[in-house]
């Protein structure tokens, strides 16, 4: 098994020096993880709270549900020939196990 040392690395985007541990390494190692880490902790944090990765920089899109008939919202912009679900129908959709493109 391999032995790790605690190594430094410079983060991507506020530049400062962080450290990857030794069980970090070994972390990853055993999940066979390919990538070290290119972010502090604190970069990390920020980037996964960001706005955009919770949702508010999506684009909602106006369409009309394949199977009611009402006028709904749906966060992509549908294909074309694809059926295109209000929530209401989508989840009675997905809970009588009908795939959501049938």
């Amino acid at each position: 098994m391999a032995e790790f040392q605690d190594r430094t690395l410079k983060c991507v985007d506020c530049g400062a020096d962080f450290t990857f541990t030794a069980g970090e390494q070994q972390f990853y190692h055993e999940k066979d993880f390919k990538n070290e880490p290119k972010r502090c902790k604190s970069c990390k944090l920020r980037r996964h709270s960001s706005p955009e990765r919770m949702g508010a920089g999506r684009v909602e899109t106006s369409a009309i549900c394949s199977q009611c008939g009402r006028e709904t919202t749906v966060p992509f912009r549908p294909t074309q020939g694809r059926p295109v679900f209000c929530r209401q129908c989508f989840q009675g959709r997905k809970a009588t196990g009908v795939a959501a493109g049938a």
